[in-house]
Parts: C-alpha cells; sequence; structure tokens
C-alpha cells in the first residue's frame, strides 16, 4: 500500500475508472450477445436495431476512452458480419 497521500488517492481513482472501463465494455458485450440472438430468430427489423444501438455504445465506448479506437473498428465490423449474415 502507498504512503504517499496523492498516490493513495490515484490508487482509488484507478479502481474507480477500471470499474467503469469494465461496466462499458461489458455492456458492449451483451449487445454483441442480443445482435446474435436477434440474428438467429431471423427478424429483418430488429437486427437493423440491435445492430444500429451496439455500434452507438462500441462509438461511446471509443469516445469515453474504454476501447481503444482499432478495438472499436473491429467490433464494428465484426457486428456488421454478424448482422449481414
Amino acid at each position: 500500500m502507498a504512503n504517499i497521500a496523492s498516490q493513495k488517492k490515484r490508487i482509488l481513482r484507478s479502481e474507480r475508472e477500471r470499474i467503469e472501463n469494465r461496466l462499458v465494455t461489458s455492456t458492449v458485450k451483451t449487445h454483441f450477445r442480443r445482435l446474435e440472438s436477434v440474428v438467429e430468430a431471423g427478424d429483418p427489423g430488429a437486427v437493423e436495431t440491435e445492430h444500429r444501438s451496439l455500434v452507438s455504445r462500441i462509438d461511446k465506448a471509443v469516445q469515453k476512452g474504454a476501447l481503444h479506437k482499432n478495438t472499436g473498428a473491429r467490433k464494428k465490423s465484426r457486428a456488421a458480419r454478424i448482422a449481414a449474415s
């Protein structure tokens, strides 16, 4: 454990930021599972809605810094492939 007050604060802040990032990335994964289940169901309107929602979540995660921009692009590409199938 750190002895310096600023380092103690930094440890707390890092943990809080880590939890926020985990929440965002977990939400992205949940939206992927939703998209896959809707594609299996075969409703084109629902697929489009879920795909749009997923891409929006990915963009927000990249904007917040929870995901790297290349990771976001890769996930959006994967989402487009899933939605097209």
